[in-house]
């Protein structure tokens, strides 16, 4: 990577969570000084009234440029969302496409954006700079579901997408989400790629731009709406497994619905009426889009406090289910009334596991189905596809990783996607887009909540049927934040030592094994034997542990945090809930020692 030049007023986007020899040092003062030179009256104002400390964490390095695009706080400088910062990035974004596709400029750009603070202007920004390149410039009239824009992309035959959001992250931050042709996020070599072109624009000199209005009347801007709606949502139609049930059973069957301010109200309704779900109450106080949510601490579908007001609906209404969908709806969490009538979470990986048998047990499956899950996803489910006659495939976490797999399913034909899902509450059914929707997910939970109702189940039980039919799989995650470049440190040296002197037991249970996805190699513990892993390279450890389960680290792609996951298997559910509290014991000692050590 290139130092800073001050001649040009260059300065270096980061790669996600760099080591500590990977960061580039930069006079952060040089750069603060520079934006209160170039930019607006009220943005000056903001700059001006930041003590050294804020100066110093948004000008010593800028946001980080991945797979994942960027993600961070809104506000002025490098290392923080706002109109420049947009800008250079759709710059780079543009010249790395115009230097690699000849036919970009006509196949254009999809754009969408959600609820969240400033994601019109983002967009609008967007479309701009592109229109300015001679790239055309597909803009939604108003926010939608992410995974709309992943059929979006391919629907249009676009070069590229782009969707404004942070998906469930707090709302004093937004976010900028690239993807390619086949509507999957950017793999890591585009991102590699666009991050060179991104380092190559001055972020007030090169980015080029043209008026909205101009843009639209030349033809370089087209507002897109209902008739992409309507093509997207008869594709989510068609994913439906028994659509005579809904249209026959659906109008008695109750069920409360919240956006948490978010980009799934519209859709998420729509989809459900027209497919036969009459009696779909809405919390009112969560229906209209709201970047700040002012009702709940987290919009975050698998926080059970932002179900309050709904398990409040519910209760009033009677209904069986609860379905949430988060801010730019690609994600779906749940709560269900058991047979004594509380109302109870169910986590993404029971989700998961009991759309693969609903979808499963439909039917006969294809001799060459496919269920693909991520590598910190229940391994529950291959007991469930083994039984059922599907193949299982993992990936790396991010359902990036899911999209390439149908795209190479589609070009090779060796296998039929059948489903995916991972733990963090993100579904797919069907190959029209290549990211999780929640648009799809939430009917076929109603539609499966419904099948189970015919037979006298709630989703509960059911589920556990399931365990006395497979085994007590549980699963947890620990998460520990750690901001700022005294947290990417620390978030490093965890990763290092876990690495180089990892436990040889967690929680009493012995570790069998270690994957190092960084190094794309298992080792036997025992034997010392050492195979391949044949996976793109990630910084992930996995720790196999004796009698099934696992204890599993990264570090987040999008956040200052750095993840445990806990995987358990019981014969019993105290058996599996002990197993998990010892592995979040340990989780927890890890953080403290390197707290500890500085």
């Amino acid at each position: 990577m290139r130092s800073p030049s001050r001649n040009r007023g260059w300065f270096p986007i980061m790669p996600p969570y760099p080591n500590k020899q990977e960061i580039t040092i930069v006079d952060y003062r040089h750069e603060y000084r520079r934006w209160l030179d170039n930019v607006g009256r009220q943005t000056q104002d903001e700059l001006a009234g930041l003590d050294e400390a804020e100066i110093q964490d948004r000008f010593y390095r800028a946001l980080e440029f991945g797979t994942g695009g960027l993600r961070g706080a809104i506000g002025a400088g490098v290392n923080r969302m706002n109109r420049y910062v947009v800008g250079q990035v759709t710059q780079g974004l543009a010249t790395w496409l115009l230097a690699g596709d000849g036919d970009a400029a006509r196949r254009g750009v999809a754009i969408a954006y959600d609820c969240r603070n400033l994601s019109p202007e983002f967009a609008e920004e967007v479309a701009t700079v592109l229109a300015a390149n001679g790239i055309k410039a597909y803009l939604f009239d108003s926010l939608r579901p992410t995974p709309e824009l992943s059929f979006t992309v391919r629907h249009l035959g676009c070069a590229a997408g782009i969707v404004i959001t942070a998906s469930h992250n707090p709302a004093k931050d937004n976010g900028y989400k690239v993807y390619g042709p086949d509507g999957s996020q950017i793999t890591q070599d585009a991102a590699t790629a666009i991050l060179a072109a991104i380092n190559g624009i001055d972020i007030f000199r090169d980015v080029k731009r043209v008026e909205l209005e101009t843009a639209r009347q030349q033809g370089r801007v087209e507002i897109i709406g209902d008739a992409v709606d309507r093509a997207y949502l008869d594709c989510v139609k068609q994913q439906s497994v028994n659509p005579a049930l809904a249209a026959g059973m659906g109008g008695e069957y109750t069920l409360v619905y919240t956006p948490l301010h978010g980009s799934g109200n519209r859709l998420v309704r729509q989809v459900l009426n027209e497919m036969g779900f009459k009696r779909v109450i809405v919390v009112t106080e969560q229906e209209q889009p709201d970047g700040n949510f002012p009702t709940v601490k987290s919009p975050n579908p698998e926080e059970k406090a932002g179900f309050a007001l709904a398990v409040e609906y519910a209760r009033q209404h009677d209904a069986e289910l609860i379905l949430a969908t988060d801010p730019d709806a690609d994600r779906v969490g749940i709560m269900v009334k058991t047979a004594s009538g509380d109302y109870v979470n169910m986590t993404g990986n029971q989700v998961g596991v009991l759309l693969t048998e609903y979808i499963a047990s439909r039917g006969k499956p294809p001799k060459n189905g496919m269920v693909i899950k991520t590598i910190v996803t229940t391994d529950m489910v291959k007991a469930v596809c083994k039984k059922r006659g599907l193949a299982v495939m993992e990936v790396l976490t991010g359902f990036k990783y899911i999209g390439e797999k149908i795209m190479e399913f589609e070009r090779d034909g060796g296998w039929e996607f059948v489903f995916g899902f991972e733990e963090s509450y993100g579904y797919l059914k069907g190959t029209y887009a290549r990211d999780k929707d929640a648009v799809v997910a939430s009917l076929l939970i109603a539609e499966m909540a419904l099948y189970y109702r015919k037979r006298g189940l709630t989703l509960h039980e059911q589920m556990q049927v399931l365990y006395r039919r497979h085994g007590y799989y549980l699963e947890d995650q620990v998460s520990f934040t750690m901001a700022g470049s005294a947290g990417l440190e620390r978030i490093g040296g965890i990763m290092g030592a876990l690495r180089s002197d990892g436990p040889a037991a967690i929680g009493g249970k012995k570790v069998l094994a270690v994957r190092d996805y960084k190094l794309s190699r298992r080792v036997e513990i025992a034997s010392g034997r050492i195979s391949d892993i044949a996976l793109p390279k990630s910084n992930v450890l996995y720790f196999e542990l004796k009698g099934g389960g696992g204890f599993v680290v990264r570090p987040s792609g999008t956040e200052p945090k750095i993840k445990f996951y806990l995987m358990a298997r019981g014969k019993t559910q105290a058996d599996a809930e002990t197993m998990v509290a010892t592995m979040r014991d340990y989780a927890q000692m890890v953080y403290d020692k390197a707290l500890a050590n500085g």
